[in-house]
């Protein structure tokens, strides 16, 4: 007894020595700064402290160099302040730590890292706080932990091993949450538990539910004290307590899911949304993964097109690869659903997509398969000639090229066919101009006295295979367009409605068959008529296009 009241004296000698901490309070080894107005910890507290009081200050952070050299505190009260972080190892220093309170403080997330060191601490206030979700092994090093007040959080959720490690733990508070469900792995850690108290949840009672049901049923009611767990939803059960719900009422309704389209080809560069909607009881948690990748020049195609049909893409993926997770997309308004998002898509992006929703009831999952086209020219219009203009750069092996390569090799091909189209053009002329010395120079004349020209532009040409030229006899150039024909020949009118010319330079037809079509020609219907883009002509009248 005289070595313990020497050493209090002492200590207040210490203490006085030193003098208190302005506006705090000081006896023993105990320090009380209490409603201070204090926005950090006090830097210099006496390093024999055991109890300190910082309540219902304005405190927002706590550093590791804050209670370093505080190795024999024994009590920590913080409650009631503006805490939202504390850094890793904070508190690694006070392996003497019994009682930690960090109630009414404004710490959203924790982690193993806050709790390092402290193997002797027996209680922990958590209490309101924002905390939504607890992860795994939270407090897996906290083995002398006997209580654990976690009541008026935001708790949604809790992961499967979030109380590994609180073997020693008597009292566990998870009241007045926002808890709809709870495994029973969850609690299956807590070996020493005498209290659990789960009231003011609302509770979803359906069949992930039933081994509570049962487990209150069996004794749990003692581990509960009287606190009842009642029912939020379904409508049909809300209000009652889950004991009396007889067991073949909690049911759940395994997921269905759709996506909008099931397959797709895009062009690089692309930006891609695809929707997965699912439906079930309790409404499923919906996620995307990419399962599997598209072989090369199989799945990604070349050529000007959106590519080869989507079955054969997805015929050609390669063997199914270990499962890359994307994140998870978040429900949209009216029901579950989740979006695959891709932006400027590259042919490593091609393959087999699944959308996974699963729910207590079960898992289902619907594929989407996309393949990437490695050209990033426009599809064509309608009537241009899809003949490929250059060979097909399937067997390249495009999907281990980077996007600037694939992009570079997709421009030079594009460039190789423009001065293909231009090469033919000017064969084209110089045949065509051939062929033009030598027609009859009656043209000439017969143009002279129609004297009536059409100058419609509306359309103009589209292709070289659409359009040919002519030279009359002056050396004007001359373009003649048949819109009416599919097969792209061009005629030219005379005032015997027209004298058949030879076909395009692309092509060799017979001199018979151009005769026997000039003498139909000659000899119309008297009722016969040549429609122009909505413009109708008589039989007398020439029409040419000029420019």
């Amino acid at each position: 007894m005289d070595f313990i009241a020497t050493f209090v004296i002492l200590s207040v000698q210490v203490l006085m020595s030193q003098g208190c901490l302005a506006g705090c309070r000081c006896y023993s080894t105990t320090v009380e700064c209490g409603s201070l107005g204090l926005t950090s910890v006090p830097s210099n507290i006496p390093t024999f402290t055991q109890t300190i009081f910082l309540q219902d200050n304005d405190i927002t952070h706590i550093s590791q160099q804050d209670f370093s050299h505080l190795s024999k505190l024994q009590n920590l009260y913080i409650q009631n302040n503006s805490l939202t972080t504390i850094e890793p190892g904070a508190l690694s220093s006070q392996r003497s730590l019994v009682e930690l309170a960090l109630n009414g403080n404004h710490i959203r997330q924790l982690n193993r890292s806050i709790f390092e060191g402290l193997e002797h601490l027996r209680v922990l206030y958590l209490a309101g706080n924002p905390i939504t979700h607890l992860a795994d092994f939270t407090f897996h090093g906290l083995q002398r932990l006997q209580e654990l007040h976690l009541q008026e959080n935001n708790l949604e959720s809790l992961d499967d091993r979030a109380f590994v490690g609180l073997s020693s733990l008597a009292l566990l508070d998870l009241s007045r949450n926002r808890l709809r469900t709870l495994n029973q792995a969850s609690i299956q850690p807590l070996r020493s538990l005498q209290e659990l108290r789960l009231n003011g949840n609302p509770w979803r009672c359906d069949c992930a539910l039933h081994w509570l049901r049962a487990w209150i049923i069996q004794g749990g009611r003692r581990l509960l004290l009287g606190k009842r767990v009642v029912c939020a939803e379904p409508p049909r059960l809300a209000g009652q307590s889950l004991p009396d719900v007889p067991g073949n009422s909690l049911i759940c309704i395994p997921p269905v899911v759709q996506v909008d389209r099931s397959e797709l080809a895009a062009r690089l560069g692309d930006d891609l949304r695809i929707t997965c909607r699912a439906s079930g009881y309790p409404q499923p948690a919906v996620g995307w993964r990419k399962v599997s990748q598209a072989r090369a020049g199989a799945a990604v195609g070349g050529g000007g097109g959106g590519g080869g049909p989507a079955q054969a893409a997805a015929r050609s993926l390669g063997p199914r690869s270990e499962a890359a997770e994307l994140p998870q997309s978040s429900p949209e308004a009216g029901g579950a659903g989740g979006t695959l998002s891709l932006r400027n898509v590259t042919a490593s992006q091609a393959g087999k997509y699944e959308c996974e929703a699963r729910n207590p009831g079960g898992m289902a999952a619907a594929a989407f398969y996309l393949s990437v086209n490695l050209s990033s020219l426009r599809r064509p219009e309608p009537g241009l000639s899809q003949e490929p203009l250059y060979e097909s750069v399937d067997r390249m092996d495009f999907a281990a090229l980077g996007t600037a390569t694939q992009t570079g090799i997709a421009v030079g091909i594009s460039l190789l066919a423009l001065t293909a189209l231009l090469l033919v053009a000017v064969i084209c002329r110089r045949r065509k101009a051939e062929r033009e010395e030598e027609e009859d120079g009656d043209r000439e004349e017969e143009e002279e006295e129609s004297g009536l020209y059409l100058n419609d532009y509306s359309d103009g040409p589209t292709t070289f295979a659409q359009l040919e030229e002519y030279r009359d006899g002056t050396g004007r150039e001359m373009f003649v367009i048949d819109r009416s024909k599919r097969d792209f020949r061009t005629y030219k009118d005379t005032a015997e409605l027209g004298k058949l010319l030879q076909p395009g330079p692309l092509q060799d037809q017979a001199t018979q068959t151009a005769e026997a079509e000039e003498d139909r020609l000659r000899r119309p219907d008297d009722g016969e008529v040549f429609e122009n883009r909505g413009l109708v002509f008589k039989q007398e009248i020439e029409y040419e296009i000029h420019c």
